[in-house]
């Protein structure tokens, strides 16, 4: 506890501008390192909630399929930021393999500002409802100057200066664009499925039922969710509170416990992986023109196995090596019958004469 307070007053000296990067990655890694995570998911999840980015998720089925790359790719690639910086050498080849992600879509700016805003605010709010203290002054502006410079180097345009005006900006983008779309609902339900494989059963059955707690409700309504019932909502509550209340308590024990891999699908990230192997990848076609592979390691068919970054045994070539072609046999010329017996010595015989 003694660090922990150490840690708050080390905050309060720091700048929120010029100092950042320094301050989320302590907000981040050192304070509340599993509620910002789950801040983050719910970040992901609303923006889910509006058609036109839903439908962008959607194209070729790739997040219903490897949603867990999906998260992986987002949960590294920022990861990298913040603990190295976005003007650091990882930092700037993780920016860039987020923009090599964006450029195949046509995205609208309004709707990259929004999700900028989400990866802002959704964390703020989780931790001050449920995390072992609520946020300072200082780290949520230092989250919002962070944010915003990364928005810049994304070429994201038109970002609000100040913290207030882009929450602003945040309400009334969902008040205006928020409505249900069947692209909504099927990507939010592969992300509800996401969480709750992470769960063995039948725990992960009770878990799934206490998440649609974490949205509030016009998110459900766009994303098609039904309410949950009062029993998930009092085990939900009970749970987070309970989480929160042991992080105060025992910080180094939850830190054990809580302790997620960090990339399901880059089994052992970052030892063996390259960073520029992370993300979406460009794949050239046969008539020039390029897709992007989403595969994911260790949970694709073998079709897709060549498409995957990170470590894996030589691959056996499938093709079959040409036999050699052996000439037709050379047909023997036939020889008359060898002689034998008495017919060979009467032919000797013949011969002295």
């Amino acid at each position: 506890m003694r660090n922990r307070l150490t840690r708050v007053r080390l905050l309060n000296t720091l700048d929120p501008r010029e100092d950042c990067q320094e301050i989320q990655r302590i907000y981040t890694k050192k304070e509340f390192p599993w509620d910002y995570g789950r801040g983050l998911e719910v970040a992901l999840w609303k923006a889910c909630c509006v058609p036109e980015i839903s439908a962008i998720l959607q194209q070729g089925g790739h997040f219903e399929l490897f949603s867990q790359k999906r998260y992986d790719d987002t949960r590294i690639l920022l990861g990298e930021i913040v603990a190295h910086g976005y003007n650091s050498t990882r930092g700037r080849q993780a920016i860039k393999q987020i923009n090599r992600a964006h450029r195949r879509f046509d995205l609208d700016n309004e709707d990259m500002l929004y999700v900028l805003s989400t990866f802002i605010y959704e964390p703020i709010f989780w931790i001050d409802r449920w995390a072992w203290r609520k946020s300072i002054q200082v780290e949520k502006l230092a989250s919002f100057h962070f944010f915003c410079a990364i928005g810049k180097l994304m070429n994201v345009t038109d970002i609000p200066t100040d913290y207030d005006e882009f929450l602003r900006f945040k309400q009334d983008y969902e008040r205006r664009r928020f409505r249900y779309a069947e692209s909504n609902e099927r990507v939010g339900k592969a992300i509800l499925s996401l969480y709750s494989s992470w769960h063995p059963w039948p725990i992960n059955r009770l878990f799934s039922a206490t998440l649609r707690c974490r949205l509030d409700g016009p998110a459900r309504q766009a994303l098609g969710f039904a309410d949950p019932t009062a029993l998930a909502r009092a085990a939900s509550f009970v749970g987070l509170r309970a989480h929160g209340l042991a992080e105060l308590a025992a910080p180094r024990l939850m830190a054990k416990l809580m302790t997620r891999p960090s990339a399901r699908t880059y089994p052992g990230y970052p030892h063996g992986y390259d960073l520029s192997h992370i993300g979406a990848h460009e794949l050239a076609t046969d008539n020039g023109a390029t897709t992007a592979s989403q595969t994911g390691a260790g949970y694709v068919d073998a079709a897709l196995t060549a498409q995957l970054p990170g470590p894996r045994r030589p691959e056996r070539s499938t093709a079959r090596t040409p036999r050699e072609t052996v000439p037709p046999e050379t047909p023997r010329t036939s020889q008359p019958p060898r002689p034998t017996g008495s017919r060979q010595s009467q032919l000797l015989s013949e011969d002295r004469k």
